[in-house]
């Protein structure tokens, strides 16, 4: 279960499959879209044994997928460590109400093409020469790790301070210290950024540049989706701590999978509870295409806290209005209004696939005996049980896109996003 949630080792291929007549056809399989909106960046999980079903037994062979005369675009995940792919993440633009048929034909070696990555995640430490190195697999956090403190240091320990992770929509990062608090940065092309964003203190990435901004305040809330456990103390009064501060002692990073179309990374962090130990662990994903990552968290440990939630956070700062979309499979907070640090129009929102048991609130400005944590809007559910529980976090800029100029567009997007959830694509 583990090993595949939180996968250990990753073998990726960039691979274009051609059509035409020529091709050996191994098996086939139809998407079907079955929602009345376009999909045109499409994403689908086909797992080994579903590929199995339509070709025979693959062994150490990969597929080459067509679709009519069109290129696909797959990505090919180890996700118990094996050595030998478990999935394929598929790209293939279907139009409403449509389905397509797509040739699969059994290849030794794929052929690999060149083509611009749309999903990325990356963690880089600084070297000696104030350069940063390569994207490392798996970080240890020193204990107790501080914020950098740029009156006195031009670059951090980190590469943007912590992991950062980005699609051809928008990108993020997350600060790997005792903030442990996430980010925005708004974007303006579809390239991957996040490599060279921050590596130049000359290039500040709060000034608005041709590939974007820093586009969000964090203060003490919870940002664009941090996180925070809420629970009964002894006394019978609630209190809700934020998975940061005093009680990160270590937190460990691990790379899953580096694009090209889905990048994912596992945060773990032995932790403390009423004072009992516990480990909580964030598996974060980003897919291309969407204007969202997202987190699964889950919290072991022999003594949890009872009635023990675990709250994702939006950050409320500047000029916003919230408000929520509540259906019978999805709830949704949100917020729109001239809030990003280029002060003009940010959409930010949380999406919960578990309506029953989700709750939405928020904190204000101002400390409470309950917390340290402000300014922020809040997405709760239950912890602790076997399932993880599950957020998306959006984020839609008006500059990344003319739609997010108004709430009306922003929304639009998360109802399409609500359409999707409630028609998948189905695999025959």
């Amino acid at each position: 279960m583990h090993k595949t949630l939180f996968a250990s080792a990753v073998l990726l291929v960039f691979f274009s499959c051609s059509g035409g007549s020529g091709a050996k056809k191994n098996g086939e399989l139809t998407l079907k879209n079955t929602a009345d909106i376009d999909r045109p960046a499409a994403t689908v999980v086909l797992t080994r044994q579903q590929l199995e079903e339509k070709t025979g037994p693959l062994g150490d062979q990969y597929l080459k997928f067509s679709a009519d005369t069109a290129t696909l675009t797959a990505q090919y995940d180890d996700k118990d460590g094996d050595g030998r792919w478990d999935e394929v993440l598929l790209l293939c633009p279907l139009k409403a109400a449509s389905s397509q048929k797509v040739q699969l034909e059994k290849v030794v070696t794929p052929p690999v093409v060149e083509r611009p990555a749309l999903a990325h995640a990356r963690m880089k430490l600084k070297n000696e020469d104030q350069s940063f190195g390569e994207n490392m697999e798996k970080v240890q956090m020193p204990d107790q790790n501080p914020p950098t403190d740029f009156s006195k240091k031009k670059l951090p320990p980190y590469l943007t301070e912590g992991p950062g992770w980005e699609n051809d929509k928008v990108a993020f990062r997350l600060y790997f210290d005792t903030r442990n608090n996430k980010d925005i940065y708004g974007k303006r092309i579809a390239g991957m950024v996040m490599d060279s964003v921050g590596a130049n203190p000359a290039n500040s990435y709060h000034h608005l540049a041709d590939w974007g901004m820093d586009i969000l305040k964090v203060g003490s809330s919870l940002g664009a989706g941090a996180l925070a456990f809420r629970y009964q103390k002894p006394d019978g009064k609630d209190t809700l701590v934020r998975l940061g501060g005093n009680n990160i002692k270590s937190e460990t990073y691990q790379l899953l999978s580096d694009g090209p179309l889905r990048a994912s990374f596992l945060m773990s962090y032995p932790w403390q509870l009423e004072g009992k130990p516990v480990t909580v662990t964030e598996k974060i994903s980003i897919t291309a295409g969407k204007y969202y990552y997202t987190s699964e968290v889950a919290v072991k440990g022999s003594e949890l806290p009872k009635d023990l939630k675990v709250d994702m956070g939006i950050a409320d700062f500047y000029e916003n209005q919230p408000d929520s979309i509540v259906t019978d499979k999805a709830k949704i907070v949100y917020s729109f209004g001239r809030q990003s640090e280029n002060h003009d129009n940010l959409g930010m929102a949380i999406l919960s696939t578990q309506p029953a048991t989700t709750r939405i609130w928020s904190l204000g400005d101002t400390v409470t005996p309950l917390s340290d944590i402000t300014s922020s809007y809040l997405m709760e559910q239950p912890a602790g049980s076997q399932a993880p529980a599950v957020f998306r976090f959006f984020a839609g800029w008006s500059l990344t896109d003319t739609a997010f100029n108004s709430v009306d567009g922003f929304k639009g997007m998360l109802q399409q996003e609500l359409e999707k959830l409630n028609h998948p694509v189905e695999v025959d």
